[in-house]
């Protein structure tokens, strides 16, 4: 079970309500897990790439592969891809209600890079 996975049910509960604490727990886990990755977020091929990953594997998929194989890079990218799930989510709620959401530059990249790849963009 990964940190954020009551996040989705929260948000719901709340009426989605968006806490800037929530946008900076979930930047410093990208942070986190782009470092474990070697993730230079400033690449906006590797993000793209990256983005198109997690759109088309999923964290549950990858999750299962990384728990059978012990791989650590492998669960960090499941727990990366989950994060993508709940950016945007975030990200089209917020934007529903005219409310601009973002974090840090990790959050940009990354998020700018999910929205491009999830339209079609």
């Amino acid at each position: 079970m990964l940190w954020c996975d009551g996040i989705f049910a929260e948000m719901e509960m709340a009426g989605f309500e968006f806490y800037n604490e929530e946008t900076a727990t979930l930047e410093k886990e990208i942070e986190r897990l782009g470092m474990a990755l070697d993730i230079d977020w400033s690449d906006d091929v590797q993000v793209r790439a990256l983005a198109r990953e997690a759109l088309s594997h999923g964290a549950s998929e990858l999750r299962a592969a990384a728990n059978r194989a012990g791989d650590y890079r492998l669960r960090a990218k499941a727990e990366l891809f989950g994060l993508a799930a709940v950016m945007l989510r975030i990200m089209e709620k917020s934007a529903g209600e005219g409310v601009l959401t973002h974090g840090g530059p990790a959050w940009k990249s990354f998020g700018r890079a999910l929205w491009e790849e999830s339209s079609g963009a």
